[in-house]
């Protein structure tokens, strides 16, 4: 069992202030995998501090140092590839193949990237006749979440070094054996003591110390909306930059001209990835009603051909939810589906057979869904996808904008003009065309209450910059 007891602040590995312990649990068997120490305010001071310290420097670090640093964090990253999905798999139940071809890669593509355009990032423009100039903002507080651990550290912490700002990071407790993974993997690196900072914690200890310390320049989150809310609150008294991604309840609108069994089956399996544990998720399949019923058949029979078990085993296709919280929940969320008249055509309530321990969900099917029920609304974070039949195309759009949310579309169609005249009216940031998905290089975030600001590629390096006008230099 591992045991990671010590925080990585100031380029060393330290005790907490006031020692405290949690289980981490494996959600396949519902067993202790590892131990953590949990953090407080007085450790996030204390990282808080060092990356003051450090940006002093670092701040002012030229271009060829910040691309040696990237550089090595890419090699050493490459070396602990395994290490980095076993644990993946361990701590929220990634199948061994997504872990390691996903979840992982994720983590390596994203430093690349961020190597990759530093070599050629525009820190300084004119305009009329001021020069304008890219400065990092200092030191960034980054909250992260368990559903895509690593990928979502590696995509806020490669940007943020590559501009010159310093970090402390709070990964999320639920699954934190990648984050302090990372912390290895920075400080074999070399990455300098202060510029990167790690603090075990939940919300309530560490978040939140976090969000509204004084000497933290900006914070970006990643997780739900309601958390984001609290941040954003917390982080007000001290006008900070607050960047967030948050939930989603994104629309996957099937034209009539589809190809039906094509658009269904990528629908219903990219749902199913990751257990539906991704905030933009194609969650709502909205479908011309004369075609709910072959749909219907079609998501049937694709579910079939799921393997839900253990994530080491090499036949599974997909694994547990994170842990018996989120279980609890998506339970919940499938039994008001049932129980506010939607048409369930596969999956429903309770274990898939066979599996008495572990978070594992039936992959789960409602038909007939109205918007106004708790399994349109809600964002389930689950492998629970509801089809919702339309009469005309301006419905389904109208459908599609009825939710907070907006961090994803899809649209499905043969004639490309109407794709894209649907594909423009959808209120998301990020729209994915039949099938089609963007690269590391495709800015990420939402709009409305799925977030603010942009992750991934060089709109990723853009919140971590400040621009400053420098008027009569040029």
């Amino acid at each position: 069992m591992r045991v990671y007891d010590k925080f990585y602040i100031n380029g060393e590995w330290v005790d907490p202030v006031t020692p405290k312990s949690l289980d981490v649990i494996n959600p396949a068997n519902e067993q202790v995998c590892a131990t953590i120490s949990i953090g407080s305010a007085a450790d996030v001071d204390k990282a808080a501090m060092a990356a003051r310290n450090a940006f002093a420097t670092f701040g002012r670090s030229a271009r060829e140092e910040r691309i040696a640093i990237l550089a090595a964090l890419v090699e050493t990253y490459q070396k602990r590839l395994t290490d980095i999905a076993d644990a993946i798999s361990d701590e929220m139940g990634a199948p061994s193949k997504l872990a390691i071809e996903a979840q992982a890669a994720s983590g390596l593509g994203h430093l690349a990237t961020a190597l990759e355009i530093l070599q050629s990032y525009e820190f300084e423009e004119m305009a009329g006749n001021s020069r304008i100039i890219k400065e990092p903002i200092g030191v960034c507080g980054m909250i992260t979440p368990w559903n895509w651990p690593m990928n979502q550290i590696t995509c806020k912490v490669g940007p943020a070094l590559a501009v010159g700002c310093t970090v402390v990071l709070k990964p999320s407790e639920v699954a934190p054996l990648s984050g302090y993974l990372f912390a290895e993997i920075v400080d074999e690196a070399g990455v300098p003591a202060g510029v990167f900072n790690m603090v075990n914690g939940d919300g309530p200890g560490v978040g939140t110390a976090i969000s509204g310390h004084p000497e933290i320049d900006m914070v970006s989150f990643t997780g739900s909306t309601r958390a984001g809310s609290l941040v954003a609150q917390n982080a007000a008294p001290s006008i900070k930059r607050v960047t967030q991604e948050l939930g989603g309840k994104s629309p996957n609108i099937l034209l009539d001209d589809v190809n039906l069994e094509e658009a269904v089956t990528r629908g219903v399996m990219h749902m199913y990835n990751n257990t539906g544990q991704s905030c933009n998720a194609p969650s709502r399949m909205l479908i011309p009603r004369a075609q709910i019923a072959a749909a219907e058949a079609i998501a049937a029979k694709v579910t079939e051909s799921v393997v839900v078990g253990d994530p080491k085993a090499e036949a599974t296709t997909m694994g547990p939810v994170v842990s018996e919280v989120q279980f609890n929940k998506i339970q919940g969320l499938i039994q008001a589906g049932i129980d506010e008249g939607a048409t369930l055509v596969c999956g429903g309530a309770g274990r898939p057979d066979g599996l008495e321990h572990g978070y594992f969900i039936k992959p789960t099917v409602f038909s007939n869904v109205s918007n106004d029920m708790t399994v349109a609304k809600e964002e389930i974070f689950g492998p629970v996808l509801v089809m919702m039949p339309y009469d005309s195309i301006e419905e389904a759009i109208s459908v599609a904008n009825d939710t907070p949310y907006g961090l994803a579309g899809y649209v499905q169609g043969n004639n490309m003009d109407a794709v894209m005249d649907v594909a423009s009216q959808i209120r998301a940031g990020n729209i994915n065309i039949n099938g089609g998905s963007g690269d590391l290089h495709t800015p990420f975030g939402g709009y409305k209450q799925s977030g603010n600001g942009r992750e991934w590629g060089a709109h990723g390096f853009t919140d971590y910059l400040e621009v400053k006008a420098l008027s009569g230099a040029a």
